[in-house]
């Protein structure tokens, strides 16, 4: 809303529908699609975008990485940048106490109920939900596989109390990641490969 308010031409990807439909609401001058962040419309990879903005726990919702990074690769413009800013996966490990409380490396996919964000009369509060928490080394990976340059990586504490618990300030919170799409004619780095697993 801050970016429309400034005069920039704002594009926003959601797969919910109500989620959209408060977007454009709040938003009126911007365009909001509802589409699926890893399967882009074919309109939006045309490499136009100066900045993509990927944030407010996202990560969880993706099981494909790859796809994702490549989306918004394709997305930007030369020189164009991705910042993404989310919760650490740190931060859904530890309990109030500092306590794991789950596995940082488990890969396995999370079947939970929880709560919508957006209830419609006569639907149900409740909605079963798939979540994947990815290491923040799975992350970056993929935005390098992307064939985008990573420019800083930054891990910040959560001193505030979350919506859904209160947080230590020694255990990572958040993370701010910057890449940027290579200018037309410099050279492209090699893409990463994953590390075997052990």
């Amino acid at each position: 809303a801050q970016l429309a308010e400034l005069g920039a031409l704002v594009t926003g990807v959601d797969i919910s529908a109500e989620a959209t439909a408060v977007a454009r609401e709040r938003v009126p001058n911007g365009v909001f699609l509802e589409a699926d962040v890893q399967q882009l419309p074919l309109q939006l990879e045309r490499g136009r975008f100066d900045l993509v903005y990927t944030g407010g726990g996202i990560f969880h919702w993706l099981h494909d990485l790859d796809a994702w990074a490549h989306g918004i690769a394709s997305a930007l413009k030369p020189g164009g940048m991705l910042l993404a800013y989310d919760d650490h996966p740190v931060s859904a490990c530890v309990d109030q106490g500092s306590h794991w409380r789950e596995d940082y490396f488990d890969e396995s996919p999370i079947v939970d109920v929880g709560w919508k964000h957006f209830d419609l009369p006569g639907e149900p509060a409740q909605e079963q939900k798939h979540e994947r928490f990815w290491r923040l080394g799975q992350i970056v990976t993929a935005v390098a596989g992307a064939a985008l340059t990573i420019r800083s990586l930054e891990e910040f504490s959560t001193i505030y109390e979350t919506y859904w618990r209160a947080k230590d300030p020694r255990v990572p919170g958040q993370f701010v990641l910057i890449a940027t799409k290579p200018k037309e004619g410099a050279k492209a780095a090699k893409t990463p490969r994953r590390a075997p697993r052990p």
